[in-house]
């Protein structure tokens, strides 16, 4: 049953991320012509953010509990953005991809809330634990435990727990 459910809400976001991307956001083709489980989204940074005209390029991979159980979503490749809530190493520091995810949720509201979070940044940094995180850490992003602080409308801290 859930195999089934898988492809079928795959093939309709596949679908929808074709037809209307967020913008910036270009589905990889070559990326899904073997497996549909795993994406590769390429990404331009907003007009008037820090990260205009900078190119990016995210992974999602879809467990077959998806959507049920968020997708492990990370930046890839030679340009992973500098933010207070990206390492170095690809992992996003985003409530939504972990506690706060939702089967109503989809690819293309994660890549919208990517592109707000990179939109609001005020200044390039890496999170303050980036070198430690990145030595100790799981290559799967959804292994750690993160802890949200803060709100909206000032910084969010993440700290977390390698599990």
């Amino acid at each position: 049953m859930f195999v089934l459910l898988l492809q079928k809400r795959l093939q309709k976001e596949l679908m929808a991320l074709q037809n209307d991307p967020p913008p910036g956001m270009t589905l990889n083709e070559k990326s899904v012509q073997n497996t549909i489980t795993q994406w590769i989204v390429d990404m331009e940074g907003a007009t008037g953010t820090l990260y205009e005209g900078e190119k990016f390029q995210l992974l999602f991979k879809f467990s077959s509990r998806y959507p049920f159980d968020s997708p492990q979503v990370m930046f890839m490749g030679e340009n992973i953005p500098v933010h207070p809530h990206v390492y170095s190493n690809g992992h996003i520091c985003l409530s939504i991809l972990t506690e706060d995810w939702s089967p109503a949720l989809s690819v293309q509201s994660v890549c919208l809330s990517i592109i707000s979070m990179l939109s609001s940044c005020k200044e390039k940094r890496r999170p303050p634990d980036n070198s430690f995180y990145v030595k100790t850490c799981n290559k799967n992003p959804k292994k750690t435990k993160w802890w949200y602080h803060g709100k909206w409308l000032r910084p969010l801290r993440c700290d977390y727990v390698n599990t």
